[in-house]
């Protein structure tokens, strides 16, 4: 089990939303701190790939089930 400060359920929600809420929650965190988010859009991986890869952010952990992709993004 990995642990985590903060998490973003974002279960419903379409793009950009997921991603927004992401960033939003990001921005108030520390250095090091990682977020658990819940994501239920099936391009989500995608956004935070890319959005994680610019942002100098870390996906430490992916978890795909069923239709829930479970994502543990650590701060830069």
């Amino acid at each position: 089990m990995i642990e985590f400060n903060q998490e973003v359920d974002a279960s419903g929600l379409m793009c950009p939303l997921p991603l927004l809420r992401l960033k939003k929650m990001l921005m108030g965190m520390d250095s090091g701190d990682v977020v658990k988010v819940i994501a239920t859009d099936p391009a989500a991986h995608l956004d935070f790939g890319v959005y994680t890869n610019q942002a100098g952010h870390k996906i430490i952990e992916f978890i795909k089930d069923n239709d829930k992709q479970i994502f543990y993004i650590k701060k830069k």
